[in-house]
C-alpha cells in the first residue's frame, strides 16, 4: 500500500524527467518537451523507500518508461545511480535514484514478475478521509521463476514480447497489455 501525501514538490517529478531522461542513452531524440502519462507503485517491505516508475511522452507516440526511488538519505555506492535532488514539502529532502540500479527496486519488480502481483494500492487523504487511488498505469506480473536480469524497456512498443517471465501494463489510450520489463 502506497500512502501519497498532498505535497508540494521542487523540483516537481516532470522537470526531474525532462531534465534527466534525455541524457540517458537509451533515449533517441525527443521531438518536444515531455508531458506526463502516468505511473505505478510498488511497495517496499520495509516501508522507508518510495518505488514509482512513470511513464511520458514527446507527443510523437513515444513513451518513455523511467523507474525510480525516492529515499530519504542517500544511497551508499550508489552515486552514479542518483537522478536528482528534490524538496518535499511534507517528508523534507528527497534522493531519487535510477531504479533500475536501486536494489529494492530490483527486489520489488523481481516479486511482482515472479508472483503475478499487481501494483501497489494507492492510499491518499482528501479532506480528511483516506480514500483510494486508482494508479494510472495498471501493471500485472506473468508469474513464474526469473532466471535471468531483468530487462527494463526504457522505450515502449506495442510490438514488444517477452520469452521468459515479464511485467506488462496498460494505460489511457493503451489497451493491450506492452511489457514493460522482461528476462
Amino acid at each position: 500500500m502506497a500512502l501519497l501525501h498532498r505535497a508540494t514538490l521542487t523540483p516537481t517529478k516532470l522537470e526531474v524527467l525532462q531534465a534527466w531522461v534525455p541524457q540517458q542513452d537509451w533515449c533517441p531524440p525527443l521531438a518536444g518537451p515531455l508531458t506526463m502519462i502516468g505511473g505505478y507503485r510498488f511497495d517496499d517491505p520495509k516501508d522507508e523507500i518510495g518505488i514509482e516508475t512513470l511513464l511520458a511522452t514527446d507527443g510523437t507516440g513515444l513513451v518513455v518508461q523511467v523507474p525510480l526511488t525516492y529515499r530519504g538519505a542517500p544511497l551508499e555506492g550508489a552515486e552514479g545511480a542518483l537522478v536528482a535532488t528534490m524538496q518535499h514539502s511534507v517528508l523534507g529532502e528527497r534522493w531519487i535514484y535510477d531504479g533500475t540500479q536501486d536494489p529494492v527496486a530490483l527486489e520489488a519488480f523481481a516479486a511482482a514478475i515472479e508472483e503475478g502481483q499487481v501494483g501497489a494500492i494507492e492510499i491518499i487523504e482528501v479532506d480528511g478521509m483516506i480514500q483510494t487511488r486508482e494508479p494510472s498505469v495498471i501493471v500485472a506480473g506473468s508469474g513464474g521463476s526469473i532466471d535471468d536480469p531483468l530487462r527494463f524497456h526504457h522505450v515502449l512498443e506495442a510490438e514488444q514480447t517477452a520469452d521468459g517471465a515479464f511485467l506488462t501494463g496498460t494505460w489511457d489510450g493503451q489497451d493491450e497489455p506492452v511489457v514493460l520489463v522482461s528476462t
